[in-house]
């Protein structure tokens, strides 16, 4: 390990950073240094700006993939070598307008129950049924279950924990699949390997199985299933405070977005617009 790469880590580390967030940032720097064939440390802010021009132009790089190379590079120039460069400000991508795809409740069914691996379904169903993020669910741990309280902890972005309710019927599926399968410490552990959490590959592999086997014809990931729990809540009348706090999302205007997606939503303009063209 070089001295710049163990000061960056020391950094990140001293900022709190999870160990998915410091080992992407890691990658990100290694892959500029390696563009240039140089050490990062001797290469200016033009070849920072031509590096991102590469990836936008060149290698149509989507914008999640420029934010991350982006956030990691910045760290290390501005807090690891404290070079406040204005090229930062300039970098990042419009964002996309594009709404999130959802699944009705009967298309979740649908798709979970051609999911032919225990483990794989039992973890697809906490997504659903607790509106987790992949990474969330792939690092459940045993003792992350309370079974009294009936509630699961979460350790969500930048190591921020949250405690969310387990149904009854959930529970009781992952009190089954324990006793089928004795996990020790990871909830999912990886088939191949125990003392290991199951891979985010081979969970999407397996939702993009069940997926087309379902016939369902939109395009869905396996995020897909969280955006698909917020909405049902909302539907429920669930209280979008309330349903930020269970998504463990910062801002209220990007739980705001799922208003626009409910069913009950869509009647209630199309009641008003129907009023309209009677009135008139």
């Amino acid at each position: 390990m070089t001295d710049l790469r163990k000061r960056m880590l020391d950094d990140m580390q001293l900022h709190g950073y999870a160990e998915r967030t410091m080992a992407s940032y890691v990658a990100a720097v290694s892959l500029l240094a390696r563009h240039y064939h140089r050490p990062p440390d001797q290469i200016s802010e033009d070849d920072i700006r031509n590096f991102f021009l590469h990836l936008i132009k060149d290698r149509k790089s989507s914008r999640n993939t420029v934010k991350i190379y982006l956030c990691g590079i910045k760290f290390f120039y501005e807090k690891t070598l404290g070079r406040e460069w204005r090229i930062f400000g300039l970098l990042l991508p419009a964002k996309s307008k594009k709404l999130p795809v959802i699944l009705s409740r009967e298309e979740v069914v649908a798709i979970l129950g051609k999911v032919t691996s225990a483990t794989l379904k039992m973890l697809l169903i906490l997504i659903y049924v607790c509106g987790l993020r992949l990474h969330e669910a792939v690092s459940l741990r045993v003792n992350d279950i309370d079974g009294q309280r009936m509630q699961i902890r979460v350790r969500g972005k930048g190591n921020k924990e949250r405690d969310l309710p387990l149904p009854a019927g959930t529970l009781k599926l992952l009190r089954s699949y324990w006793r089928a399968h004795r996990p020790a410490y990871w909830l999912f552990p990886s088939g191949q390997r125990r003392s290991v959490a199951v891979s985010h590959s081979t969970v999407q592999k397996a939702f993009g199985a069940a997926l087309k086997e379902s016939g369902i014809g939109k395009h869905a990931s396996v995020h897909t299933l969280r955006h698909s729990y917020a909405t049902h809540l909302l539907e429920d009348g669930v209280n979008l405070r309330l349903i930020q706090v269970l998504l463990g999302h910062q801002s209220p205007s990007t739980t705001a977005r799922y208003t626009h997606l409910t069913e009950r939503s869509e009647r209630v303009v199309q009641n008003a617009i129907n009023r309209l063209m009677t009135d008139s």
